[in-house]
């Protein structure tokens, strides 16, 4: 893997006299729309002397990264119409957004998304207008930016985000520009190892240009304050070639800039025409480059006696105080006239055409690459029939099975369907979520070296189509920018640990909100499916650590046009909402289900049913026949279920004459009303379901106050009274966990009777026995390290 990092002499210069001229003018055009963005409200093309009333009221913007980022981008355009290239291009630095806003109206792209940005004077005013400014855009690449997958507002997902859409797109280079303080978080950080799951056959290729421009917002970035040799040992560690384009004169770093990047086109079709020649997928070490130029390049230098280019004044807004102070907006002016606007754009305020001429035409420009409006590219999934997969139940409540090892068949039938579009993804436990059978389609994803034992049950392929890390930040950068760019995918972890995303799902769901509800011109992408398992409830060795179910509060926050959560009690309900997941676009589905044996209750049709509805009543499980009921049993979730069911046969078995209706509800957000969701229910439905004045009892999966915050508009809210978990547990058996957290059948049926009036004299003997069976229990768990068998094989007798 080992190789030098010079360019060939062949390409040292490649630029004649001419185009070094007009590739610098095209670039000092990017740098002026940028500074002028940032800057001016009125006299966008300097026509006449800059005034006060020119500059915006409220400077917001961030001007640091923009000529840098620009460089990688005017020489990515060359390369493109030089070698036919289908390029992608990922801003990873924050609010980098000026650079790419510059480069897509200069190619015309802008101008054909939004028309009113026309490309003359009149359209670049508003272009400038509209940026940081009330109503407009914001200074990220938003969903409003083309050619954009990447908001890049947090920083830390520019890399894995750009891996995701180069996996399974072969023709496809992605070109990233890495922050070099984003190049210090977490997730950045492991997304470094992507290189060690792109397959040179069937994979496209990323270029990581790490920019090193020596700054963050107030301090000097860790990566420039460290020794060339230590540096490059460090990329040469996570797997790179690297190479370096340093310096601060325009015209050499332009001859820089352009030898490199080609010597890095050059590599990577060189690695991919040999891969793809002999078969052989062997880890090669890919090119990337270290952009090594001064923070806010060709700005102004220095401001009022204090260093800017070259030092973190530039990261933001390099001169502070135009509209108010003379000398500001002199520095302004000479600045921004320094590139020459006059020699840049024509009478009508156009680019001049020798340099639209240096832009690639149609789909091959870098802002309208399909790739990043990737709904235009989706097809949709082959999918097999989830029926074929059902568990045959023959009775509600008899058996017991593993719900995702019955929906991990299902899975492996869609990967074998899909193999160019459609990947799992998971943190090191494919296998423990019981998803095992998944390998029968394809095996998982490694480039990295193999060992002889891999092969007794590693289930390691270098055509695999499995993604497992130990970084739920790589993963879920991967699954998004695959999907992104219009592919399928569905990522399992365990419940605890799916909040190391929570900002990720944040930013995701953001993204689908603006681009559903205000962007036709984003096509629908496939949804982000996630599938949260090895559960709260189950967490018998792993304790406390291992149980938190609050990621469903996170995802309540978000804008349920966009998001939905689904708790399937059994296996066939797991399938029919997969399925339904699997199909559907522009939402993040969180599925709730747990990889232990539990009890099965509906045959497929009736799984089918009771999934499209969302919610609703259990008539084998219930007593009230139709009748207005005593009490309601509801619950959502599979051990909450299993507790209720067995909470109903005790009542049942000491109060026969109890009218108990019993409602199971699967998609959480049918609870809110239909005024706020388009799947919720109307009052009508839901005071139908739940009653309007009598107790409901409901058991909930995650925390109670969930429950409340869904429902709280409803009529009978008062009498709603919600278990769940309430952070009680450690190294429990599953009904100790339960006991403790009273959503146990023992704690179900007491307060049935302390709520429903007629049982409150009555009960109290069976109060006293119930009360009972908690001690028994927990000291038989304390004793045999295990519930009694009774409990652990308990099943509904009817």
């Amino acid at each position: 893997m080992a190789g030098a990092t010079e360019v060939s002499p062949d390409i040292l210069t490649p630029l004649s006299a001419d185009e070094l001229r007009r590739i610098d003018a095209y670039w000092n055009a990017c740098n002026y729309l940028a500074a002028g963005m940032i800057y001016l409200r009125a006299n966008p093309l300097l026509r006449e002397p800059l005034r006060p009333e020119h500059i915006k009221n409220r400077l917001l913007g961030h001007w640091g990264s923009d000529p840098g980022q620009s460089l990688i981008w005017v020489h990515l355009n060359r390369l493109i119409k030089k070698y036919d290239l289908n390029v992608m291009y990922v801003a990873g630095p924050g609010h980098g957004a000026p650079a790419t806003l510059a480069n897509c109206y200069l190619e015309g792209y802008y101008s054909e998304i939004y028309p009113d940005k026309s490309r003359d004077e009149a359209g670049l005013l508003k272009f400038f207008q509209q940026f940081s400014f009330p109503g407009g855009i914001g200074s990220h690449c938003t969903p409003e930016t083309p050619g954009s997958i990447h908001e890049g507002g947090e920083l830390g997902y520019s890399i894995s985000h750009a891996y995701g859409a180069a996996f399974d797109n072969p023709d496809l280079i992605v070109a990233v520009a890495v922050g070099d303080g984003e190049a210090e978080t977490g997730p950045l950080a492991t997304a470094w190892h992507s290189n060690k799951f792109l397959n040179p056959i069937r994979d496209g290729a990323v270029l990581p240009v790490l920019h090193l421009n020596g700054y963050k917002i107030a301090n000097p970035t860790i990566l420039a304050r460290i020794p060339h040799e230590e540096l490059e040992a460090l990329l040469i560690g996570y797997g790179h070639k690297p190479y370096f384009v340093e310096g601060d004169d325009p015209l050499a770093m332009h001859q820089k800039m352009a030898s490199t990047l080609e010597q890095c086109v050059l590599e990577i079709r060189s690695i991919q025409q040999q891969a793809r020649s002999t078969g052989d997928a062997t880890r090669p070490r890919w090119p990337m480059i270290v952009l090594r130029s001064p923070k806010g390049w060709t700005g102004p230098k220095v401001v009022n006696g204090h260093k800017v280019e070259g030092s973190w004044r530039a990261h933001q807004i390099p001169v502070s105080d135009p509209a108010t102070n003379k000398r500001d907006l002199k520095l302004v002016e000479d600045w921004l006239h320094s590139y020459k606007p006059e020699e840049l754009f024509d009478a009508n305020g156009t680019l001049v055409p020798e340099l639209q001429e240096l832009a690639p035409l149609g789909p091959r420009r870098i802002s309208a690459n399909p790739h990043a409006n990737g709904g235009v590219l989706r097809r949709e999934l082959e999918l097999p029939d989830f029926r074929d997969y059902a568990v045959e139940v023959k009775a509600p409540g008899g058996i017991y099975a593993q719900p995702t090892d019955v929906l991990a068949h299902f899975l492996a039938e869609v990967m074998r369907r899909n193999m160019s579009s459609f990947r799992v993804f998971g943190p090191d436990e494919t296998a423990s979520n019981r998803l095992t059978a998944i390998y029968a389609a394809s095996k998982k994803t490694w480039l990295a070296e193999f060992e002889p034992d891999d092969a007794d049950g590693g289930e390691l392929d270098v055509a695999g189509r499995v993604m497992e890390m130990l970084s739920e930040h790589t993963l879920e950068g991967w699954f998004e920018g695959y999907v992104l760019s219009g592919r399928h995918g569905l990522f399992s972890s365990y419940e605890a640990f799916i909040h190391v995303i929570d900002s990720m799902f944040n930013q995701h769901a953001k993204w689908l909100e603006k681009s559903k509800k205000e962007l036709d011109w984003r096509a629908p992408v496939p949804s982000i499916n996630l599938l949260i398992t090895s559960l709260v409830w189950r967490q018998d060795h792993n304790g406390f650590t291992h149980q938190d179910p609050g990621f469903l509060d996170v995802v309540t926050n978000k804008s349920p046009d966009v998001v939905r959560i689904y708790l399937p009690p059994d296996a066939n309900c797991l399938l029919s909402v997969t399925d339904h997941c699997l199909r559907s676009r522009d939402y993040v589905n969180v599925i709730v289900a747990d990889k232990q044996e539990h009890l099965q209750y509906l045959t497929m049709e009736d799984a089918v049913t009771h999934c499209t509805k969302g919610i609703g009543i259990w008539d084998w499980a219930s007593s009230d026949n139709g009748e207005e009921p005593d009490v309601v049993m509801a619950c959502a979730g599979d051990i909450p279920t299993m507790e209720s069911l067995a909470a109903v046969a005790i009542l049942k078995e000491h109060f026969p004459d109890l009218k108990i209706r019993f409602v199971n509800v699967v998609d959480l957000f049918r609870l809110m009303p239909a005024t706020e969701h388009p799947h919720g229910l109307s009052d009508r439905d839901f005071d139908s379901l739940f009653t309007t004045d009598k107790p409901v009892i409901f058991n909930f999966h995650s925390y109670p106050s969930l429950i409340h915050k869904l429902s709280y508009r409803r009529k009978n809210h008062d009498n709603l009274h919600v278990r769940g978990y309430k952070e009680k547990g450690s190294i429990n058996t599953p009904l100790e966990l339960a006991i403790l957290n009273q959503i146990d059948r023992f704690n179900l049926a007491i307060d049935v009777i302390d709520r429903v009036p007629r049982l409150r004299s009555v009960g109290a003997h069976v109060k006293e026995w119930l009360k009972g069976q908690i001690i028994e229990s927990i000291a038989y768990a304390h004793t045999e390290g295990i519930d009694k068998e009774e409990i652990r094989k308990w099943k509904w007798p009817g």
